[in-house]
């Protein structure tokens, strides 16, 4: 079985201008896999978009309108100071929820043992109601829902490494034991969520773990929060694990303050991969988040994806 790649051109064509989220970012990983020769490792797929019902799995229906009109304006909107959109940001939104759903199905069909989806814009900063933070659609919560609806599963784990919180994964899933979300991000960053005391409520209460880190925190500490919020993902037996994978809690990044590297990728990736081993078949896959040095991204795009693929 094979480790695949969603990845569709017409994300691409979301075009935000003068800002950190460009498709300068997938031409670069695309760039460097082709050269270091890992593409011709892995299984490429261009997936088709999202249909509506999905999009409303996890967001309200204004929200899903919200973003239609701004798209159908004309020229570049702005649903906040830092979330623009052309007339084909629709088309590329579609395509990235799409292509998480096409990738998880292949997955559950055994055609894939594992993969990622090489898809913008990203997605876990979009609330049930409101897009923000560079995010649309919550890309990996539809993905999750996906897999309950269309599959059946029970429970899915859901690890975001993005040096930002995923606030919008959190408040979607923020009472649903079915779905545990384990987040490390900066603290005191955008956008301002993810203490440590954010555990979920009602019947959810316990299924959120975060661990905010200090600016600058160093891989032993790092590893140290991390192994512990794994003991938790392990107890709760996840039939899949899904990872929000941001690439700006690299030391390098722009709009960071980690200071992880390349080797540290690949690391979580195994480490991700032992529970996926003794809990799910190996069930895992991934989908871009954050990422703006364009050389630290592809250079760790890569460790991660030759982490799946051995």
């Amino acid at each position: 079985m094979a480790t695949g790649v969603v990845y569709h051109p017409d994300c691409l064509l979301h075009d935000t201008g003068a800002h950190p989220e460009t498709s300068g970012r997938l031409l670069a990983i695309l760039a460097y896999l082709e050269k270091t020769g890992l593409r011709e490792r892995l299984t490429f797929h261009e997936p088709g978009p999202a249909q509506e019902e999905a999009l409303l799995w996890c967001h309200t229906n204004r929200h899903v309108e919200t973003v239609r009109q701004a798209c159908e304006k004309g020229g570049r909107a702005y649903l906040d100071p830092d979330t623009p959109v052309v007339p084909e940001s629709w088309q590329a939104a579609l395509l990235a929820a799409g292509g998480v759903m096409d990738g998880l199905g292949r997955i559950m069909s055994g055609e894939w043992v594992n993969g990622m989806a090489l898809v913008r814009p990203p997605g876990h900063h979009a609330t049930p109601v409101r897009p923000m933070g560079f995010c649309l659609f919550n890309n990996v919560a539809i993905g999750a829902r996906y897999l309950q609806k269309r599959h059946g599963l029970r429970r899915v784990a859901i690890i975001d490494w993005d040096v930002h919180h995923g606030n919008g994964t959190q408040d979607i899933f923020y009472d649903d034991p079915s779905v545990f979300y384990l987040s490390t991000h900066l603290a005191h960053h955008y956008p301002g969520t993810g203490r440590a005391d954010e555990t979920g409520s009602g019947d959810g209460r316990g299924a959120t773990h975060n661990i905010p880190l200090p600016h600058g925190c160093d891989t032993a500490t790092f590893f140290r929060e991390i192994e512990a919020g794994f003991r938790l993902v392990t107890a709760f037996n996840p039939e899949f694990i899904l990872i929000s994978a941001g690439f700006d809690s690299h030391r390098d990044d722009p709009l960071g303050g980690l200071s992880l590297t390349e080797a540290d990728f690949a690391r979580l990736t195994r480490m991700i991969m032992e529970i996926a081993d003794s809990c799910c078949g190996g069930r895992v896959f991934s989908a871009l988040e954050g990422g703006y040095n364009l050389s630290a991204l592809s250079h760790s795009v890569a460790a991660h994806l030759e982490a799946l693929a051995c």
